[in-house]
């Protein structure tokens, strides 16, 4: 089987992350994988490059990249040449491209559209556009469950969940204050990371600045680490005068060593498909708590291997956050345990062979 995977834009997050660990798992496993990629996306070159991922470039990147028709000529074009027996749309722009794409192809790919959240398309969406896919893959069975009940193509849902890279995120207590002098942080402070790019309607990072305030721990930081997090996160901190205590590292590429260096983790999204970040916390064995936004209740269980509140109760947030910063070494040492034990379902692994079972269905 021949299989491109699609992405559209630059940078990294999430999605990003999963386009890059499954491409790379698939080619391990010896599927022929491809990727079609912005012309100015180095990024992800650089990081498939050690496993001879072939590469193809379709999209001059730009805002309105999506109404320039030479990016879909390009597109087109791919496909037919190198005639994929399946291509994958890993974000909604992404399947802007290979929806309008497929309309024009003289070869016929089966279409999967990766969808990442439970967020409901309009009605016109649904039928212009995401009725094109053979099958729609969701990251969480709770997705699932909500685009079933809306009757959103239950025949094309398919769930398989995000993984994480556990050869990168793994305890290492022993390295943690090592970790902490290399990267700057105090060694006698609680250190609460959140990981996340700046995206407050989705990831809450305000409103969780703002519950940090209110905790007002005496010895802790507030950490938060992802795009333009270093632009904006001081700039919320200052209404609430806690400033000095709360630090936007920015974009980083050692979110493993991050981890390890923190005590706890803290996601506050509105919105979420698995939450990879989260798994990747737990992986390292961070006492975390999270909202239970999408997907993340079918694993965190609230004081067993972690801690959750409701999606926009930051009273409660806060309250947990508080409540939290005072756990006995043997009660985090129990919760840090359970979450590892989770987090080791969700390998990125196990999600390639999903994938290569749902290509084989579409193909037999």
């Amino acid at each position: 089987m021949k299989v491109l995977q699609v992405v559209d834009g630059i940078g990294w997050g999430g999605t990003k992350e999963q386009v890059y660990l499954t491409t790379r798992e698939l080619k391990k496993k010896g599927v022929d994988v491809h990727i079609a990629l912005s012309f100015q996306y180095k990024q992800m070159v650089d990081k498939l490059s050690p496993y001879n991922v072939p590469i193809h470039f379709f999209e001059d990147y730009s805002k309105k990249a999506r109404y320039k028709w030479s990016n879909y000529k390009r597109l087109i074009e791919i496909i037919d040449s190198e005639k994929f027996d399946i291509v994958i749309a890993n974000s909604p722009h992404a399947f802007d491209y290979v929806r309008v794409a497929k309309l024009f192809l003289k070869t016929r790919p089966k279409i999967i559209n990766v969808k990442r959240s439970g967020r409901l398309p309009s009605a016109l969406s649904k039928y212009l556009k995401y009725k094109a896919a053979d099958k729609i893959v969701v990251v969480s069975k709770g997705v699932e469950q909500f685009l079933r009940e809306k009757n959103f193509f239950p025949e094309k849902l398919v769930t398989i969940e995000s993984g994480i890279d556990l050869t990168r995120f793994k305890p290492e207590p022993e390295k943690k204050e090592e970790l902490r002098k290399r990267l700057g942080l105090p060694l006698d402070k609680k250190i609460f990371i959140n990981v996340a790019n700046w995206n407050p309607s989705v990831k809450g990072q305000d409103k969780l600045i703002e519950a940090f305030s209110k905790a007002d721990i005496p010895d802790a930081l507030l950490v938060l680490v992802g795009i333009d997090t270093d632009k904006y996160a001081k700039e919320i901190a200052k209404k609430f005068g806690t400033e000095d205590k709360v630090f936007g590292l920015g974009f980083r590429e050692d979110v493993h060593d991050l981890l390890n260096a923190s005590d706890f983790f803290v996601l506050s999204s509105y919105l979420e498909g698995i939450a990879g970040a989260l798994l990747q916390a737990m992986a390292t064995g961070k006492v975390v708590f999270s909202t239970l936004a999408g997907g993340i209740g079918e694993y965190l269980r609230d004081g067993i291997n972690g801690f959750s509140v409701p999606v926009g109760d930051f009273d409660a947030l806060a309250d947990k956050m508080k409540l939290i910063s005072g756990i006995s070494e043997k009660d985090y040492r129990v919760i840090s345990e359970n979450a590892i034990k989770t987090a080791r379902n969700y390998s990125i692994e196990k999600t390639a062979e999903k994938y290569i079972s749902l290509f084989q269905e579409l193909l037999s």
